[in-house]
């Protein structure tokens, strides 16, 4: 389970992307809800959610609703998680030290916070739960402005949970 829960206030950070720019949290909200997915690149469970993340940000993301990776790992390796698993929205690193996902109290990865413009978390996710990720599409769907499309395609065999 995740130690910021939804309801509770997202805390705020600053990271370097890949693409060595700079990304505020703070700054991100002004603009719309963020999606933010704490991952590390050897974890099984982040590389088969990833993609249904992708897919997620594919349907949503953009304008209203930014979509942010938090890897644990360097910007290299995180380029080629990114490459290797078709992730194209935005990819950050966190710092030495780990403080964004210390502030997020995180004991396991895959944690997903869905954090509305006003900062508060809307919904958060620890591992692979496939109610959880459609919980969180449903809110993405709301977030982007757009209507709600299913993220499990027919005929996808997708557990129920995959724990990270």
């Amino acid at each position: 389970m995740s130690a910021i829960p939804a309801g509770a206030s997202a805390p705020q950070f600053e990271l370097t992307g890949i693409d060595d720019g700079r990304y505020s949290l703070q700054e991100a909200l002004r603009e719309g809800s963020v999606l933010v997915a704490f991952f590390k690149i050897s974890c099984p469970t982040c590389q088969f959610t990833f993609p249904f993340l992708e897919r997620m940000y594919k349907t949503f993301g953009g304008g209203k609703l930014k979509f942010w990776a938090v890897s644990q790992d360097d910007a290299r390796d995180t380029r080629d998680f990114c490459a290797e698993y078709g992730v194209t929205f935005t990819a950050l690193t966190d710092e030495d030290g780990y403080p964004a996902s210390n502030a997020y109290g995180l004991t396991n990865v895959p944690s997903i916070f869905l954090i509305g413009r006003e900062g508060g978390v809307q919904a958060s996710s620890v591992g692979f739960s496939r109610g959880d990720l459609e919980a969180i599409n449903e809110l993405a769907a709301q977030a982007g402005g757009r209507a709600a499309r299913p993220l499990f395609r027919p005929g996808e065999v997708i557990p129920e949970t995959r724990h990270g």
